[in-house]
């Protein structure tokens, strides 16, 4: 079973163009969306387990050197119009 999350960034001032463009190459990574507000950025994210949600967020996301915050939710139930 997969796990779906939305990550939301705050990164250091004048970063956002050059890590949102990394970010989007990472393989667990399905959306980037720049925002405007509280948090700079939000990512939706699909991992196969929680251990590889771990491995991205840990390994991948939190060791740039511009992301200041991140706050991660995960997706408990997702419903869709029919």
């Amino acid at each position: 079973m997969s796990v779906s999350a939305y990550v939301l960034v705050t990164l250091n001032p004048g970063t956002e163009k050059n890590i949102l463009q990394k970010v989007t190459h990472f393989d667990e990574v399905v959306k980037v969306s720049m925002m405007y507000g509280e948090y700079d950025a939000i990512i939706k994210v699909c991992a196969s387990n929680l251990d590889q949600l771990n491995a991205f967020l840990t390994d991948k996301l939190r060791v740039l050197p511009d992301i200041f915050q991140t706050a991660t939710l995960i997706v408990a139930k997702t419903h869709m119009r029919k």
